[in-house]
This record gives C-alpha cells, structure tokens and sequence, in this order.
C-alpha cells in the first residue's frame, strides 16, 4: 500500500505521466488535485439534487427520490438536496417526507419545506425530530448517509439556479410530467449527467454501457461524466504526402478536399 509520501512522490512525476484518476473519498481527491501538474480526472464531490417540479407524478416522485437516497447513500451519485416546487409543498411533499423519514432519512429543512413536513399526518411523533432547521452549509454539503437537505423553490429557474450555485457538476434530475419544463432544466443545468424522471443512481459507467468505469469526472474538458475505457482515447493524426507545402492551399490556390480516403 502507498503511503502519503509515496503518493506525493508519484505526483511529481509530470514527465511520465499523463494522467492521474483517483478513486477514493474526497481528502484523497483534493490532496492529488493540490499537489499535482499531472493532469487529474476525478470529482471532489458528489453533490447531487433533484428538483420536484409543480406536475411531478406522486408515484415517480416517491420511487425516485428513496431510490436515489437510500439504495446506496454513501456513493457519489446518491442525492443530497431535494428542490420542491412549492405549488405541491403542502400535498407531495409531506408524503415524500414520510416515504423518506420511514426509510431512517434525517431531513435539514427551510421553514417552508419544514412546515410541510410536520404536517404530514402519517409521521409518528418519534419521527418529527428528524426533521431539523436547515443550515445555509447543509445545501453545499455531500452528507454520504441517511440526511438529506430540503428547500421549496418558486420555478425551475430558481432550481437550475440553486444546482449551478451549490451543486458539484456531478448528476442533478428533474421530476415533471411536462417536456418543455424538462428540457429548459436539462439545458440550463450545468452538470456532467442531468436526468429526467430517473434516479440520480444512474449516473455510473457500468449503467451506461461503457463496460468498466474507470472513474467519473465533473471537468469540462476532455472526458465528462462516468468514463469506461473508450473514454481516454485520444487522437493521433498521420499525414501521407508527396512533398505538399501548406502555402499552395487556401483562398485562390488548391482547394482542400477534406474527404475521406481509403490508406
């Protein structure tokens, strides 16, 4: 096993090496992304959402969001906040409260998103002290367990906006019966994976099809998302000539063809 010291010496290796994927917890990504040249493709964190949206299906919602919670908390693409329109906050989400408290979920609230939930009349007593006053840091936090921050937002503008602000780049979804509201929020959020109607849980390579995932990176350049092996590749251009110059083509001279040829 490497030790911090043997770690740091392979950092400082940018003659050799081209890349670095770390696969670890986030002190371990952070140290590699701080001391390093090398090129990294990692994520820092997993900070993902999803955004209940005014016509969101009572069924999908209560399917999506504990799958995405609970199926395997402690992994990046589990969900940490939850938006909700608040056109349903008083009528869907005290039942996604429920579904959730029921699960073992401990939810950070604001006071809209709290308010709703205390009136959710299927809540034990017991239940309701799970339920605790949000902290402004709780909607930047990865919690990687059975907690979960809350809010009520007025549109899909504000969640797209609240995602871009808060959220890590990693995968966000959208729950709406409406296609025009999923493809504004689709566009409009700035992530690797954006979902509609699915759970957060999707995002891994495996499920996409790549074969072996070899990491997931929130870099806006090169490899994006989930990446299997296919997603390294680089280009290598050969160039076959006769003695060409590239001072005879261009306006006025030879024309480029640009069209495949067989080698």
């Amino acid at each position: 096993m490497l030790s911090r010291e043997d770690v740091k010496a392979l950092l400082g290796q940018d003659q050799y090496i081209d890349l670095v994927i770390p696969r670890g917890g986030n002190e371990l990504v952070r140290y590699i992304k701080d001391n390093t040249k090398i090129p990294v493709m990692g994520h820092a964190d997993g900070l993902c959402t999803i955004y209940v949206h005014a016509d969101a299906d009572e069924a999908k919602v209560l399917k999506v969001v504990l799958d995405a919670k609970t199926d395997y908390p402690a992994a990046c693409n589990a969900v940490e906040t939850l938006l909700v329109h608040q056109s349903i906050s008083s009528t869907i989400l005290p039942k996604i409260a429920a579904t959730l408290l029921a699960a073992g979920v401990s939810l950070r609230c604001d006071t809209a998103s709290k308010a709703a939930a205390l009136e959710a009349s299927s809540l034990p007593p017991s239940s309701k002290a799970i339920i605790q006053d949000a902290t402004s840091a709780d909607y930047d936090t990865e919690f990687l367990e059975l907690t979960l921050a809350v809010k009520v937002v007025s549109s899909v503008e504000e969640a797209v906006e609240h995602i871009n602000i808060h959220g890590s780049g990693h995968t966000d979804t959208i729950i709406t019966e409406d296609k025009e509201v999923a493809e504004k929020f689709m566009a409009g959020v700035d992530s690797a994976g954006v979902f509609w109607n699915a759970s957060t849980r999707f995002a891994d390579g495996f499920r996409y099809g790549f074969g072996t995932e070899v990491g997931i990176s929130t870099n806006k350049i090169h490899a994006r998302g989930p990446v299997g092996l296919e997603g390294l590749m680089i280009y290598k251009y050969q160039l076959r000539g006769n003695g060409q110059g590239a001072g005879e083509y261009g306006s006025g001279k030879k024309p480029f063809l640009h069209q495949k040829i067989e080698c």
